[in-house]
């Protein structure tokens, strides 16, 4: 083949590639105690993480409003939706939504509480620590017109019965709000694959179900399986606590761990999850 026809068909192969990356990444609380992981250490490297592994669409869970302008700042091809968790606003921490403003359009966006008053701002929920949320967005895919919902999440770290209720809620409202249209569901949920809140989520007995994308990637998973690193040496355990869950008909062309280090310091105390969708 010559060079001139290897370059027509490289060209056609990714003009046919019509998939959607989707991040999700704990980027950690900007707080001083860190020391030399605290965010205005790292943010530069984990800015360059999403801007190498471009996704279309990032779900962040943590992230106070200084870390939002921040990252605003350094994706400037991505816009944001989501608010904080404690005021409806600028307030707390943001399960946000960034998405890339090239690829996808930004049809609605939304924000519940996870607890027994979802539409109540700032509502606790049940046994958890803190109060918790979902934001979500309903979005058209430019290259394909295909319309699909993306919902992020972050569970509580300490209410077992919190963090079960929530999974039982979060699949309702999913249920309700996207109908069938197919969703992307990304976040921390503070649970193994083997703790009640993922096994209620991908219940194989419950229509409302969520599949677990790494479940059916068309190939094998690749990176770390644990996701959490506590910003030590390697990950803690060899269990996800990060997720990226699927309604619908979608494809997982690939599914991975992004463990990266920089001179054996890490993005992020969560190891980012990224996966190539196809409707």
């Amino acid at each position: 083949m010559s060079l001139l026809l290897a370059a027509i068909a490289w060209f056609q192969a990714g003009a046919q590639d019509r998939s959607i990356q989707v991040m999700t990444f704990n980027i950690r609380m900007n707080t001083p105690k860190d020391s030399i992981n605290a965010w205005p250490n790292r943010a530069d490297r984990l800015a360059s993480q999403v801007l190498y592994h471009r996704p279309q669409l990032l779900g962040v869970q943590e992230a106070l409003w200084g870390q939002m302008e921040d990252l605003s700042k350094a994706l400037p091809q991505y816009k944001y939706l989501g608010v904080g968790r404690t005021d409806g606003d600028k307030k707390g921490e943001f399960s946000a939504i960034f998405y890339d403003t090239t690829r996808v359009k930004l049809l609605e966006s939304k924000t519940f509480w996870l607890s027994e008053t979802p539409e109540t701002i700032g509502a606790k929920g049940w046994d958890a620590a803190i109060e918790r949320i979902v934001s979500y967005g309903k979005f058209r895919d430019k290259s394909t017109g295909k319309i699909f919902y993306h919902f992020n999440t972050h569970f509580d770290h300490m209410g077992k019965i919190a963090r079960r209720e929530s999974a039982k809620l979060l699949l309702d409202k999913v249920a309700a709000i996207s109908g069938k249209i197919p969703a992307v569901v990304t976040g921390d949920f503070n649970a193994t694959p083997d703790d009640e809140p993922i096994r209620v989520i991908v219940d194989a007995q419950n229509p409302k179900r969520l599949t677990d994308a790494k479940a059916i990637s068309q190939t094998p998973h690749y990176g770390p399986t644990g996701t959490f690193n506590g910003f030590r040496a390697h990950e803690i355990g060899d269990q996800p606590i990060d997720y990226i869950f699927l309604k619908g008909p979608w494809k997982v062309l690939q599914h991975a761990t992004i463990s990266q280090t920089w001179k054996g310091l890490f993005a992020s105390d969560h190891f980012a999850v990224i996966a190539k969708l196809q409707l």
